[in-house]
């Protein structure tokens, strides 16, 4: 029979079934009284029920319940009343009633209050643990513990509850494997499970193969695995603080160092250290090599702005703050018509010359040779022997005088201080010699646009062939003196000698005039500059003329 149908009872009878009970209150004293079932209830008119018929409470086996305001009882278990007959409670505590004390039903006294219905104990299990904290100041088996404390109830068993403390959470170990730790951190001032003192904030990793249960203070932050070492690979490490690390040494806030497999194979970072990259190592076969920059010396510190030259057969990491300068570079091969330019930045002994080399000067490293520039050189550029026949030739230009000279006949290398000069022609005449070349000339009805748009390579000799019959003029400026040359020749123009250019126009009468007036000029120049005229050379000028322009 339900509550609810108990309490719709009507009239003064109340039949209270077994483990049922009913509250009472009487209206002439105010006291309330516990009456309990199975019985008949005869209600008075001075008489309430306040509470009930109501079943009492069961507790099955390993099960408990807490009850508010619990009432006093005395060395028997009996519950006291005062002289008035109402029963004594204890005003804000908490009674935790276990299955082994009540394994009867128990009704509720007047006052007192279910605070937690009846609940299965809890259990805590192999490798897991029961976090408690406490409520109360209390005596826990000669240890004793104050409001606030924690600590863990560590499994296999079973949690008796108890007024003065409150469970917080259920832990489970956390399981470290091979080449793992767990990272743990301090929540307050404690000895962990080695007997180290800890403090609130720090941080430090258990390395311990098996499961870990962690300490009531103790928070596990991750679960670290370890990195793989090998012969080509190596871990770059900083520091975060000033610690020892693994291998025994003192490492400094912000030093930064390698991890290789001469040390370990495998690497767990510590809490104070942090993984800044992981190195492959460089390779340098026996043609190849590196300029490092602020390489490590063998106390282990930089060398800022020192660098070092590494030259294979090798293979090697880089240090912490060391980098190569060009990266990997080849040997310069040098053939017999091959050459370097190099500069020196940086004064040394040059043991190829045996000469001592001084910042700023250029020079020429010849082949057939091998070479390896210093860290004191810098290479420029590599240069070639340009092939040159006995009818070519190249301008080339002095950098410290300035000078212009042609080369022509033999192969010629340019030397530290030499450049190719490019000549400029007049556009006319370079359109005559585009269109007057011997190659023009025996491809006239072939050619096509492409060999048209060629254009002339402005650094070699200026070459022009004079056909049979004809002549050129050729002017030195620099020398001030004209020279004709009468075909057939090679005619191969110096760097300050250009084409006499003439441009004739108009009828035949105009033309001789303008000759005229051209040999009266060379005539009137001789009394002038006090020279002779070579008189045949201005009828060669009119001859030519003629043949070309009426025959």
């Amino acid at each position: 029979m339900s509550s609810k149908n108990l309490s719709a009872q009507m009239g003064p009878i109340y039949r209270i079934p077994p483990y049922y009970y009913l509250h009472v209150l009487d209206q002439n004293t105010s006291v309330t009284r516990l009456e309990i079932g199975p019985k008949k209830f005869f209600k008075q008119d001075n008489e309430t029920i306040v509470f009930g018929p109501d079943q009492m409470i069961t507790l099955a086996p390993r099960h408990y319940c807490v009850v508010e305001n619990p009432v006093v009882k005395n060395e028997n278990g009996q519950a006291q009343f005062d002289k008035n007959g109402q029963v004594k409670l204890s005003y804000g505590s908490l009674d935790v009633r276990l299955e082994q004390d009540y394994k009867e039903p128990f009704p509720l006294y007047p006052g007192e209050v279910l605070n937690q219905a009846p609940t299965r104990l809890k259990y805590a299990g192999a490798n897991s643990a029961l976090r408690l904290k406490a409520v109360l100041d209390f005596d826990d088996n000669g240890e004793q513990r104050k409001a606030g404390d924690e600590w863990l109830f560590e499994g296999p068993g079973t949690y008796t509850p108890r007024k003065e403390v409150s469970v917080e959470e259920h832990i489970s170990a956390t399981v470290i494997g091979t080449n793992q730790a767990v990272k743990l951190t301090a929540k307050k001032e404690l000895i962990d499970r080695t007997g180290q003192r800890r403090v609130a904030g720090e941080s430090w990793l258990v390395k311990q193969v098996g499961a870990y249960l962690p300490l009531a203070y103790e928070m596990v932050v991750s679960t670290e695995n370890a990195y793989v070492v090998t012969d080509k690979r190596a871990l770059h490490l900083r520091a975060l603080k000033t610690f020892i690390d693994d291998f025994g040494q003192t490492r400094n806030n912000g030093d930064e160092w390698l991890i290789t497999k001469e040390q370990t194979e495998t690497h767990i970072l510590n809490v104070y250290e942090q993984l800044v990259a992981i190195i492959d190592m460089k390779t340098l076969n026996s043609r190849q090599y590196c300029v490092i920059l602020n390489p490590f010396s063998a106390d282990g510190k930089n060398q800022f702005g020192k660098r070092k030259l590494v030259v294979g057969e090798k293979s090697f990491f880089l240090q912490p703050n060391e980098q190569m300068e060009k990266g990997i570079q080849d040997v310069f091969i040098l053939c017999g018509d091959e050459g370097v330019v190099v500069k020196c930045i940086e004064s040394f002994q040059d043991e190829i010359d045996n000469v001592i080399r001084v910042p700023g000067e250029q020079w020429v490293v010849r082949g057939p040779r091998e070479y390896i520039p210093p860290v004191q050189v810098e290479v420029l550029q590599k240069r070639k022997a340009i092939p040159l026949d006995e009818n070519e030739g190249i301008y080339v230009r002095n950098l410290i005088t300035g000078r212009v000279r042609a080369v022509i006949g033999n192969p010629y290398m340019l030397t530290q201080d030499e450049e190719l000069w490019e000549k400029e022609l007049p556009v006319g005449i370079e359109e005559f010699l585009r269109r007057d070349s011997l190659f023009e000339k025996s491809t006239r009805t072939t050619a096509t646009s492409s060999s048209q748009t060629t254009k002339r390579e402005k650094s070699k000799v200026v070459t022009y062939r004079v056909p049979q019959n004809q002549a050129v003029q050729v002017y030195d400026y620099k020398a001030k003196s004209p020279r004709i040359i009468f075909g057939p020749e090679l005619v191969m123009l110096g760097p300050d000698e250009h084409f006499t250019y003439i441009n004739l126009s108009g009828s035949l009468i105009v033309s001789l005039l303008s000759l005229v007036f051209l040999s009266i000029l060379l005539v009137l120049r001789r009394f002038v500059t006090n020279k002779r005229i070579f008189f045949p050379s201005i009828f060669a000028l009119i001859l030519c003329f003629f043949l070309r322009r009426y025959i």
